[in-house]
């Protein structure tokens, strides 16, 4: 997969031309939030992980981590991340361009409360130049999330 099945995807909104493709690369927090001039929390990551035979996302602000005993607590078992190899495969898309759209139907999504903070925020669209600015609101329905969660720290403590 990859944009044109995101912006394929957003047209039952129709919100694909609302997608923003840069120059410059968007595949990790840090030149997203430089591409797109907006503080590194409001990326929205996609956060691959192992979920039995399958995967799941968990979608969280840039500036947290996955804390592995909240991660246990809730989904009752280790936090295992995929490799760059098994992303495409099993969520459909490539490391950097990782998105909570157009994914395979038994990928499961998860957003985490830490992006409760902003009004809007910016998640992947398929590539690793590209993404869309959503509210939370927005972003709960086209991800066709399961729910919010609390699985994530701040990157520098607890």
């Amino acid at each position: 997969m990859g944009i044109e099945q995101v912006r394929d995807y957003l047209k039952r909104w129709g919100r694909e031309q609302d997608i923003i493709e840069l120059e410059a690369s968007t595949a990790t927090v840090a030149e997203a939030a430089a591409a797109l001039g907006v503080a590194p929390a409001r990326i929205a990551k996609s956060i691959s992980l192992k979920n039995g035979e399958g995967a799941l996302l968990v979608i969280a602000a840039g500036d947290v981590k996955l804390d592995n005993r909240k991660y246990k607590d809730h989904f009752g078992v280790k936090a295992k991340m995929l490799s760059a190899a098994e992303a495409p495969e099993m969520i459909g898309h490539a490391v950097g361009g990782v998105c909570p759209f157009a994914l395979p139907e038994a990928v499961a999504v998860f957003l985490d409360v830490s992006m409760k903070r902003f009004a809007t925020v910016f998640p992947a669209c398929g590539s690793a130049n590209s993404a869309i600015e959503l509210t939370l609101r927005e972003l709960e329905e086209y991800s066709q999330s399961q729910g919010w969660i609390d699985v994530c720290k701040a990157a520098d403590g607890p």
